[in-house]
């Protein structure tokens, strides 16, 4: 598998979409972990989180820079799976787009992290869409591990747009 691969894919199986970024990060796997499940870590690129970290719990995020109503940008459900510092994933219950689920599954490599981020269930148009904004959701996660000056979310998003337009789905 390529690691280098900054992009992500949208796999399609029975009608349902799933998109699958896999990246390295030069960061140990308990640092990846606290950007992506503590509150205060994942507001700094993602925006407010409000998690009771086990399994059932209750997990609620508010994405910030989406040019959508902030209601539209509310996300709500239970935490499915809480392994760490190894896999994170719970429901994904948005109006925009329904009921979904998202996984990150961190794996050591090396001194780093190898990061596989999948959102499942998605409706292959809305997966067309929201692949280039997660894209710069992990940017910006990637931007604040390095310490470095967050990309603007609007602007990356369009940035990455054209680049996502002829990729196409992955049929299964």
């Amino acid at each position: 598998m390529n690691h280098e691969r900054r992009t992500g894919t949208i796999e399609v199986q029975g009608g349902r979409a799933a998109i699958v970024f896999v990246r390295r990060l030069p960061f140990p796997i308990h640092r990846v972990w606290a950007a992506i499940t503590d509150p205060q870590e994942r507001a700094a690129w993602f925006g407010p989180m409000a998690l009771d970290p086990k399994v059932g719990g209750k997990i609620a995020l508010t994405a910030e820079g989406p040019p959508v109503p902030r209601n539209m940008r509310q996300i709500t459900g239970h935490i499915l799976v809480w392994d760490p510092p190894h896999v994170f994933e719970h429901e994904w219950r948005q109006p925009l787009i329904g009921d979904t689920v998202v996984r990150y599954e961190l794996t050591e490599d090396g001194g780093a992290t190898l990061l596989r981020f999948t959102h499942f269930g998605l409706k292959i148009s809305d997966a067309d869409g929201y692949r280039p904004g997660e894209h710069a959701f992990l940017d910006r996660m990637e931007a604040h591990l390095v310490g470095r000056p967050l990309p603007r979310w609007a602007e990356r998003y369009a940035k990455l747009l054209p680049e996502y337009r002829d990729a196409g789905p992955r049929v299964l």
